[in-house]
């Protein structure tokens, strides 16, 4: 306790000074007293520099599935838990003009494709990559989300970083790159990013690369046998669609709602019209930046010879000296109709491919239905034309040709989004075609655990007779009242075509009921059109039955997606 003179000298020094002002003497004289350090003409001696909390950040996140959402959400939670103010928004709604003006940026992003921005990132993106406005005041910080089983890992945070900086930002957090099990080192980000002090010295800050746990991360690669595939579309169909059961001499850990991760082998075919066109030696050993093998091996198993993305193909333009249009094609197509003027170019060539990425596709099968040494998958051979030539996708194709005992490398991608809720709720699945897998295993595992719950599903396809995927398994699962509702659409069995958003608005007054009472919702299958006609079919759900407006229902998507209420596994 202070003296009653000191007190009052004490008293009058203090008189007029702000609120901050007396915070910052509480700060400077607790350092006095923890370090023993006195007052020299108004500046304490200390090696660190001068420190200020950020009072006010900008967080900005691109998605396709949600995790930057989630991510981005949680940030702005704690931040404000802290008295900091807080600017949400997704990179599709914000302004890239108003960069100039901020302060504090914290970006989360993810990475889809051949390394291209989510749809909701890709004006923000085109934005920074065409200005070159300065922005010497901005202090940032990316969180890039990918696969690292994928050559592009993270490409769209690594880019968007890069040219931050060559804009003249000062990245004040080292881009942190995630793979899928991402969620703890998106927690000791966030942690930095709440707890963030700029320094007042204004020196160049090294830009690195943040390993949180201290250790690189590799993947469980199981060693799987073909049991047997199935065509699950009847005679007559215009699709392949099938299904196949893999088992392992050893434990498969995963989840219902997790993805499996393939990696294909090129069409024998296409390689050795490769290797005739160009004349290569196909024993010849090439080195690339990633494997090195004969030539044979590297096009049938390690690089990626469909769909070249538009970068290759530049390249190989430069290589050939050829003018070819900034379309994607397959490198049998750029040779025929771009050949190589000298053969021995080829070699060049090899070097520019990229390595096979791996394929998703959703797990069908629950560990507690279906035992966990087994799993099942459901793909649709996917066709399409090049001048006339039919050709097929390259993993759909891959795998409807393996026969039964085949060996197969696979790999479990998680998806901690989604996921099934608590047994005694409600759950409504919404999955045209393919979209119907994880359901499939959804329904296994609720049946299995006997949760009490309700569960209504929406599937759809072209023909009732032809294409009704799991048919048997989902009546008798209706009977059971494992299934409590199912509303199909057949879009194809009558002269006005009927989708799955139909069913939504013909079944609109329960559905709604079904989702104000609790219900969780979840959407599998194609973004465009699937994914967006369901929503905005949920959209006029809302209006009409629960008597809100376009902009409150809107509000309303928003808040079950916020409460993990309204999850989707969208391609």
């Amino acid at each position: 306790m202070l003296a009653e003179g000191k007190l009052k000298q004490l008293t009058q020094l203090i008189d007029g000074f702000s609120k901050e002002e007396l915070i910052w003497m509480n700060g400077y004289l607790a350092g006095i007293a923890a370090n023993g350090t006195r007052q020299d003409a108004g500046v304490i001696h200390t090696n660190e520099p001068k420190i200020a909390r950020a009072k006010k950040i900008t967080v900005l996140y691109g998605t396709e599935t949600g995790n930057s959402k989630r991510i981005a959400t949680t940030l702005a939670s704690e931040g404000k838990k802290l008295g900091i103010r807080v600017k949400l928004n997704s990179l599709d709604q914000y302004r890239p003009e108003d960069l100039i003006a901020e302060e504090f940026l914290f970006l989360i992003v993810s990475t889809h494709g051949d390394g291209e921005p989510p749809a909701s990132a890709r004006s923000f993106y085109n934005y920074i990559h065409q200005t070159d406005t300065s922005l010497p005041d901005l202090k940032y910080s990316v969180l890039a989300l990918g696969d690292l089983s994928y050559p592009q890992f993270c490409q769209t945070g690594i880019d968007i970083d890069e040219r931050l900086q060559t804009l003249g930002a000062k990245a004040i957090i080292g881009l942190q790159k995630c793979d899928v099990d991402f969620d703890e080192e998106a927690k000791q980000w966030i942690h930095s990013v709440v707890n963030i002090k700029q320094t007042e010295s204004s020196g160049p800050i090294t830009k690195k690369d943040i390993n949180l746990n201290g250790k690189s991360k590799t993947k469980k690669i199981y060693e799987g046998t073909i049991r047997s595939t199935i065509n699950l579309n009847d005679k007559g169909s215009n699709k392949q669609t099938y299904h196949l059961e893999i088992t392992s001499a050893e434990q498969i850990v995963y989840e219902p709602g997790d993805a499996m991760g393939i990696i294909p082998s090129n069409r024998k075919s296409m390689v050795d019209l490769i290797i005739s066109l160009t004349g290569i030696d196909k024993d010849l050993i090439i080195e690339t930046s990633k494997v090195t093998g004969r030539v044979e091996e590297l096009l049938r198993n390690h690089l990626n010879i469909c769909h070249l993305n538009i970068p290759t193909i530049r390249k190989y333009a430069s290589i050939t000296e050829h003018t070819i249009p900034d379309i994607r094609m397959d490198l049998v197509d750029l040779l025929l109709e771009y050949p190589l003027a000298d053969k021995s170019l080829f070699g060049q060539v090899i070097n520019l491919l990229a390595p096979i990425a791996p394929r998703l596709y959703s797990i069908s099968s629950s560990p507690a239905a279906h035992g966990d040494s087994e799993i099942h998958l459901t793909v649709s051979r996917h066709s399409f034309h090049v001048n006339e030539d039919q050709r097929f996708g390259l993993c759909s194709d891959f795998l409807g040709e393996l026969a039964a005992g085949t060996s197969l490398q696979f790999y479990i991608h998680k998806n901690r989004s989604f996921r099934l809720p608590e047994s005694q709720l409600d759950v409504i699945m919404i999955g045209p075609g393919t979209g119907i897998a994880p359901f499939r295993a959804f329904l296994s595992e609720r049946d299995a655990m006997g949760a009490s719950g309700r569960n209504w599903l929406f599937f759809g396809d072209q023909h009732f007779s032809t294409d009704f995927l799991y048919q048997s398994e989902l009546q008798n699962f209706s009977h059971t009242g494992v299934l409590s509702k199912i509303s199909l659409a057949f879009s194809r069995d009558q002269p006005e075509k009927k989708y799955v958003q139909h069913k939504i608005l013909e079944q609109g007054n329960e559905l709604f009921q079904w989702i104000n009472s609790g219900a969780y919702l979840y959407i599998c299958g194609t973004k465009d059109p699937n994914s967006i006609d369901i929503e905005n079919a949920l959209l006029k759900v809302f209006e009409d039955h629960g008597k809100l407006s376009r902009e409150e229902s809107k509000n309303f998507l928003v808040m079950l997606e916020n409460e993990n209420r309204l999850i989707k596994d969208v391609y």
